[in-house]
């Protein structure tokens, strides 16, 4: 089994895009031909959505989504800053763009039609609990698990404070990096179960660590405003490299490559889409690829 794990991460999807775009361009294959199994949170599962869709688009086209729509999506007017209260309040962004480029780039495509198989997680408020949009799973109940990509991707994607929560089915759901901004570990999970004697070949996508430092003195004394908006980095961060930590003792070597990259040129945070950090991304990208170049070639062999 050949699996493709891509984090969330905002804007900072741009990483895993264009690294997508150089296996595409040394393997002459399409993202969709090279795995049997993809998955996908946040931005992430915005790619993978993207990928797996009928008729899927090429990686490379995919890099526009960040570079040309993402301004857009991360953009604010003043009215939408003094009503959010910069997030304290209520979403920090008009989710109104974020739905016109998903339904721009997925149409109609739903996730029965999915090709590879498809694995996206979100949080349901409502239950409250875990909720995994499955192609297995809509095709095996397609009346009740059957979406369009557009929903699936837009669901994943509504980060607190970032997003609005998509209703679907009566459940508020919200972004499935609270508890999977990593989603190798589900991935995997998911073919142990039904494939429990597989030999499970693994590639994991990061979309750039953070770098910023905080020392005891300053965030002792945080309360419920100071931790509103680092709180939700501390967890993305920290569940990632708890999953990276797993699979390395989980699978042999040969068998899991975790391809990341440490930001310390680029900003951290999710929504920074502006020309400079998008050019500093789109660096990142490239020195991963450079520095990793031999790994790249044994993944594309392997695969």
């Amino acid at each position: 089994m050949r699996v493709l794990s891509i984090d969330g991460g905002g804007i900072r999807g741009l990483i895993p895009a264009l690294v997508l775009t150089e296996l595409e361009r040394r393997s002459g294959r399409h993202i969709f031909e090279l795995f049997d199994l993809i998955a996908g949170t946040s931005t992430g599962g915005i790619l993978a959505c993207a990928l797996c869709a009928p008729d899927p688009l090429p990686a490379e086209a995919l890099v526009s989504l960040y570079e040309d729509e993402g301004p857009a999506i991360f953009d604010r007017d003043v009215f939408q800053r003094i009503r959010s209260g910069e997030g304290l309040l209520d979403e920090k962004y008009d989710s109104g763009k974020l739905d016109r480029a998903l339904e721009r780039f997925l149409g109609d495509k739903r996730l029965s039609d999915a090709r590879p198989d498809l694995i996206v997680p979100a949080y349901n408020m409502t239950e409250p609990g875990a909720y995994f949009f499955k192609t297995r799973k809509a095709r095996e109940d397609p009346d009740n698990e059957d979406f369009p990509l557009s929903v699936v991707a837009r669901a994943t994607s509504a980060a607190p404070t970032y997003f609005e929560p998509l209703e679907v089915n009566g459940a508020a759901l919200v972004d499935g990096g609270v508890f999977a901004v990593n989603p190798a570990m589900s991935a995997f999970a998911e073919v142990m179960r039904f494939q429990p004697t597989a030999e499970v070949l693994l590639l994991s996508l990061g979309t750039g660590e953070r770098t910023r430092k905080r020392s005891f003195d300053e965030v002792k004394d945080w309360g419920l405003a100071e931790w509103a908006k680092p709180i939700l980095d501390v967890v993305f961060d920290g569940t990632s490299d708890a999953v990276d930590y797993q699979l390395r003792h989980a699978l042999e070597d040969g068998r899991y490559w975790r391809l990341q990259v440490e930001l310390d040129m680029a900003s951290d945070d999710l929504d920074d889409a502006g020309e400079n950090n998008l050019k500093l991304l789109r660096q990142h990208a490239d020195d991963l690829i450079e520095l990793r170049s031999a790994e790249l070639d044994e993944i594309v062999a392997a695969l």
